[in-house]
């Protein structure tokens, strides 16, 4: 029988009946919910299963490795308060942002490229489905660098003392490409495939699926990574040459190892005893720098933000652009018609979703954003702010 932790937050029926379905599979060992609980598609955001023999596509999710990136600066905070504007013009022209907004394979770093090159590599020597290696071959680089909309975010913000980059980002169309492909081919359906199909992992499929996503996850990893050397290579055109340091860069979709078993977890932030993440709150509240505690009883997880307590269309409909505007004083950021569904008001209270995750996570630090930086359909690539 599946053992069940649940730590959501005004748990809504259709949340609790995604949950139920997922923890009702029989290779399902233990299953829990993160406090920002809410549905998706299949399994709901905020969800985590430990299973047994089989990996699930569709608990991964399309956003195959969406995680936080968080990079320590040297820059006083009043600086980077004083250039707010100039520094935002500039970060938004270089890094796309938004869907279906991509780099030029030319302006990809040196490093990123490598790095780019030796994960194809390895893809290419273990067992891969030949449609999803040419996407990747001539159009995965040409992905990363980029943003993607929603609310994935780049943000410069404070502690009070320093001044930090946090990123919000995944693997972008390759996730989405690798996700389809293999709904489709576990359930032999081009229509319907979105559910709980699951993968033996010791089967053809089964390796081969584990051998793209492995790609996938690393590939965000470098995608987040390459946004942060585009916005420090501006800040040193502003400040100078610039030290900065790595705190963490890590996934909070995606299906790994765990011993003999398979942890999913979608949207959710791993939080093994003394390991590092990132919470995000909302565009105005910032983020929050914690160290699991290895509990066990959250599946060595926490929630991976504050969750949205209204869903788009409702935002877009209950939320007004005076309302967004007026709670997003003193901050310069994306804040117009293609971004008021992300407005603070559509998530829930962070302080009690960080209170219920007391026993899986502590803060280290609260970052409160200077800069908030999004895609919106109201934007183009390059556009001038206004």
């Amino acid at each position: 029988m599946t053992k069940i932790y649940n730590y959501a937050i005004d748990l809504d029926e259709n949340t609790k009946e995604q949950f139920d379905a997922c923890c009702n599979q029989d290779f399902v060992e233990k299953a829990a919910l993160m406090p920002d609980a809410h549905s998706g598609y299949v399994a709901p955001i905020g969800s985590v299963f430990l299973t047994k023999d089989y990996i699930v596509p569709s608990w991964v999710g399309y956003d195959i490795g969406c995680g936080m990136t968080a990079i320590k600066l040297e820059i006083n905070p009043k600086d980077i308060k004083k250039n707010a504007e100039k520094i935002y013009e500039k970060v938004m022209a270089i890094v796309p942002m938004g869907k279906g907004r991509y780099n030029h394979p030319k302006n990809i770093s040196d490093k990123t490229r490598k790095d780019f090159k030796k994960l194809l590599e390895k893809f290419e020597s273990g067992p891969h489905d030949k449609d999803i290696y040419k996407f990747i071959k001539n159009k995965a680089l040409s992905h990363l660098g980029t943003l993607g909309s929603g609310n994935h975010f780049l943000e410069i913000c404070t502690d009070k003392k320093d001044s930090w980059i946090v990123v919000h980002s995944g693997s972008r169309g390759i996730g989405f490409k690798v996700a389809k492909k293999y709904m489709k081919k576990v359930s032999k359906k081009d229509k319907g495939y979105e559910d709980t199909f699951p993968i033996k992992v010791s089967s053809k499929l089964g390796k081969e699926y584990i051998n793209v996503l492995e790609f996938g996850l690393e590939f965000a990893l470098i995608n987040r990574m390459e946004m942060i050397y585009k916005t420090i290579a501006i800040l040193e055109g502003i400040f100078g040459k610039q030290k900065y340091e790595l705190w963490v860069n890590k996934n909070h979709n995606h299906a790994i190892p765990k011993g003999e078993k398979w942890i999913h977890r979608k949207g959710a932030t791993p939080a093994m005893k003394n390991e590092r993440g990132v919470i995000p709150a909302n565009m105005r509240d910032g983020s929050y720098l914690v160290e699991g505690k290895g509990n066990s009883e959250f599946l060595w997880s926490s929630s991976h933000g504050a969750g949205r307590s209204l869903s788009r269309t409702d935002a877009k409909n209950k939320i007004s652009m005076n309302e967004f505007k007026d709670s997003m004083k003193g901050i310069v950021g994306t804040i117009d018609q293609g971004t008021l569904d992300e407005a603070p008001m559509a998530y829930k209270n962070i302080s009690r979703v960080m209170d219920a995750q007391k026993d899986s996570v502590k803060v280290i630090k609260h970052l409160k954003p200077i800069i908030n930086m999004k895609g919106s359909s109201f934007r183009k690539y390059g556009e001038k702010h206004y």
